[in-house]
């Protein structure tokens, strides 16, 4: 088998002949072999942006997700590109391996679905999108609040059935209220700066907060404990790993102000649903909004409109009144999925063609 995959000796043949002659100078420099690329859980929106950014890819879509039994779809492929529900486990990678893959290149941000330590002992290079568009995310998590706190999709259908009753629909002034951000990266400081916008009082926790922006936008630093005691709003915006699991659990939530609002746009296992369901039945929670779920593979990006919902925890969520949920689309603007898409074949196009990653962009 070549390095390259299961391709026939004719494929393989040619394409070392072109190598040799782009080497030896015999091949105009701008001409370059495409490079086959296996995407995976691709959408439609996936299809329009990868496509118009694909110059010297060859992209097979499709719409499974990658896991060890569908590994083997990228045969004849030199990468595959994941998204956030792509299983990239142990066996997962060495079926790929044993296909040739010798690069992953993941169109998010998010890697917790790849198991990086088996990635560098099968010598495979993965990239991710570090930052597409922050403000796409910090944006969401703004319209999410604002719907909630408004009660927006609660009125909408009202007015649709022509009822024009304005009962239950109370909901609150932003300016004043104490905002706890917690994650101060490229999202948490762009939805900072926009509650202070509002007027809001905003705290961040973060221990690798940056003091000067802090100080910059009155941002002022927070432990967690005083963050969730204080805080009328909390929006996490943080990357899911061993330490943030459940950060925010039965102990957490019951050290929340009373009646303050919970956002999630971060990653779901973030909070423990569980603990979360107890806390919105006991009323200590006003309302919450998330873009993102604890159980959300299977389910998010999927029209499961003709289908029983077999997730019961989600389903309960769903039946609470001041309970707002999206199905992980806080990065799904234009200008988000161009940046994602050009980035991301860049990586393709450089790592194929010998040459290093973006900068930023390797893990």
């Amino acid at each position: 088998m070549s390095k390259f995959g299961d391709l026939s000796s004719e494929t393989f043949s040619s394409f070392v002949l072109i190598k040799s002659r782009l080497d030896a100078g015999l091949l105009p420099a701008s001409f370059r072999p495409m490079i086959p690329v296996a995407v995976f859980d691709s959408k439609s929106y996936d299809r329009e942006y990868l496509s118009k950014a694909s110059e010297g890819l060859d992209l097979s879509f499709f719409t499974e997700r990658l896991s060890a039994r569908t590994a083997s779809l990228a045969r004849d492929c030199r990468a595959v590109c994941l998204f956030v529900n792509d299983v990239a486990d142990r066996e997962s990678l060495v079926a790929l391996k044993e296909r040739g893959i010798t690069m992953l290149a993941l169109r998010c941000a998010g890697f917790n679905n790849v198991d990086l330590e088996t990635a560098r002992e099968l010598g495979m290079i993965v990239t991710r999108v570090p930052a597409y568009s922050p403000h796409a995310v910090a944006e969401h998590t703004l319209a999410l609040l604002l719907a909630l706190n408004r009660q927006i999709h609660r009125a909408y259908h009202r007015v649709r059935d022509h009822n024009f009753s304005l009962a239950g629909l109370v909901g609150f002034d932003l300016y004043g209220k104490n905002v706890g951000i917690i994650g101060c990266g490229k999202i948490g400081r762009i939805t900072a700066e926009i509650f202070r916008g509002f007027g809001c009082q905003v705290s961040a926790y973060d221990p690798s907060l940056d003091g000067e922006w802090a100080a910059a936008h009155e941002v002022r630093p927070s432990s967690l404990d005083d963050l969730l005691e204080t805080s009328d709003i909390v929006s996490l915006h943080l990357p899911l790993t061993p330490q943030t699991h459940h950060l925010i659990n039965e102990d957490a939530l019951a050290r929340m102000k009373k009646r303050s609002t919970l956002i999630n746009t971060g990653r779901g296992k973030l909070i423990e649903t569980k603990a979360l369901i107890q806390s919105l039945k006991s009323g200590h929670l006003r309302g919450v909004a998330l873009d993102v779920y604890e159980e959300e593979e299977g389910v998010f990006f999927e029209d499961l409109s003709g289908e029983i919902l077999h997730d019961d925890d989600l389903t309960r969520l769903l039946t609470f009144p001041n309970v707002l949920v999206t199905s992980h689309q806080a990065f799904l603007t234009e200008e988000a999925l161009t940046e994602i898409a050009q980035t991301t074949c860049e990586n393709l196009r450089r790592v194929g063609g010998g040459e290093s990653p973006l900068e930023g962009t390797r893990l």
